[in-house]
């Protein structure tokens, strides 16, 4: 079996965790009662679905997963380079891994610098002189970041971080991934709580009227809207209104 995985933005809903770290946390020592199974609310048609083959013993932080340029615009978008601009100061040849034929070209991952996925179109070789395609679109900004990233780093150049998410908005996340899967777990939201924020501070203030409580709920919806599609946006940045 391959390790690489492809994901559209339609198709099966697939493992919901393939765009973020594996993120578990054991509440199960706490929880005595049967563990019950939480029905996530998976939109099938916006929910960014894997399309295996893939290897499911494998964690998905140990195997690539390839998107499509429509949903992440990280990746770069690669066509040969016209013939009448000069090509002496053009990238040497991209080093790729793994790489996956579409309709739309050949998807793959490099693996030399950041990582970054590349999409070649048609008649489109990693080793000839190539072009990067920036659609001229709402999302022209993140699709530019992402090309410099990828350029500095292939150059050993200092890179910037990712924009799309803040280390503030990490670690929400990882709560938010850790309070949904102890709820799928059977956790009660007490027991959540404890997990995440310590025995010893739930218990300085009444549960029932904890602001503590009121954060546990938001946390579990706010995950659990993440695994059932929400993690899509992870992959763009906010649009400023």
């Amino acid at each position: 079996m391959t390790s690489l995985t492809t994901c559209r933005l339609k198709g099966s809903p697939g493992n919901a965790f393939v765009a973020t770290k594996g993120i578990r946390v054991s509440i199960k020592t706490l929880c005595k009662r049967k563990q019950r199974l939480l029905r996530f609310p998976v939109k099938r048609s916006s929910a960014g679905g894997c399309d295996f083959p893939a290897r499911p013993d494998l964690p998905s932080t140990s195997q690539h997963v390839l998107w499509s340029p429509s949903v992440d615009l990280a990746v770069l978008i690669l066509m040969r380079c016209p013939e009448f601009l000069p090509h002496l100061s053009l990238h040497p040849p991209i080093g790729t891994g793994e790489s996956r034929p579409a309709p739309e070209g050949r998807y793959a991952v490099d693996i030399e610098s950041v990582g970054s996925q590349f999409l070649f179109l048609p008649d489109t070789a990693p080793e000839e002189p190539l072009a990067a395609l920036i659609p001229l679109d709402d999302d022209i900004l993140g699709r530019l970041e992402a090309l410099i990233r990828y350029w500095r780093a292939a150059r050993s150049r200092p890179v910037p971080p990712d924009t799309r998410m803040t280390s503030q908005q990490r670690r929400r996340l990882r709560l938010m991934l850790q309070a949904a899967d102890g709820r799928t777990n059977g956790a009660s939201y007490r027991e959540i709580a404890i997990a995440l924020y310590g025995r010893d501070r739930i218990a300085a203030e009444p549960w029932k009227t904890s602001s503590i409580r009121d954060t546990v709920i938001g946390l579990v919806k706010s995950g659990s809207a993440m695994i059932g599609g929400g993690y899509l946006q992870l992959l763009r940045h906010r649009r400023r209104s």
